[in-house]
């Protein structure tokens, strides 16, 4: 009778006064900031696409010599893309760059300005579209097997050339940023954020 009583006694003292029970379940939280692995996780956005077409026009001549005898013009037709993206991968280095209230509601995130990508150049859609040559370099071509390095040069050219074209309107990194803030101000609202403030934090002139 003695032990039984002693056996309820511990299985019921913990139940009435939860403080005493040495077997409470305690739940920990470890989970990461949600909302940076997020961000990390997007590494690069690429927010836009530029789809440029140029010419390229490349005339190699020599001096005294006709260019019908030896010379070379080239025009090539260079078809390519050229993206805008925003680098997210810093974030976790950069202390204040998100930016959270106490009470999980505002979130400010600053970011870096969008910045252009290298050109690619599309193979399929690019050509040779003239190209004129003197008598010289006709022979040169037919005993050379090296032909490959010029069209090598070629397409370095053109791609800097897509690049330069992207460069020169700055309506591409706008529409990046633009891209970038609608994107994140849809993420964070779907975090339950209620204010989303994006920044772009320009260097000083």
């Amino acid at each position: 009778m003695l032990a039984a009583a002693v056996v309820a006694l511990v299985v019921l003292v913990p139940t009435l006064i939860p403080a005493l029970n040495p077997f409470k379940e305690k739940t920990v939280d470890r989970s990461g900031p949600v909302l940076l692995k997020s961000l990390e996780n997007l590494s690069e956005y690429r927010a836009a696409s530029a789809n440029l077409q140029v010419v390229v026009d490349v005339e190699q001549d020599t001096d005294l010599v006709p260019s019908f005898i030896k010379g070379e013009r080239t025009l090539f037709v260079a078809a390519g893309n050229v993206d805008a993206a925003v680098d997210f991968a810093g974030l976790a280095r950069s202390p204040g760059a998100v930016r959270v209230s106490d009470d999980r509601k505002e979130v400010a995130i600053t970011l870096p300005p969008a910045r252009l990508t290298e050109a690619r150049l599309d193979q399929e859609r690019s050509r040779v579209f003239d190209r004129d040559r003197g008598a010289l370099d006709r022979i040169s071509e037919a005993l050379s097997d090296d032909g490959g390095a010029d069209q090598q040069e070629l397409y370095v050219l053109a791609e800097r050339k897509l690049t330069e074209a992207a460069a020169s309107d700055p309506a591409l990194l706008q529409t990046a940023e633009r891209n970038t803030r609608s994107m994140l101000e849809g993420m964070m609202r779907g975090l339950g954020f209620e204010k989303v403030t994006i920044r772009f934090d320009r260097p000083q002139v």
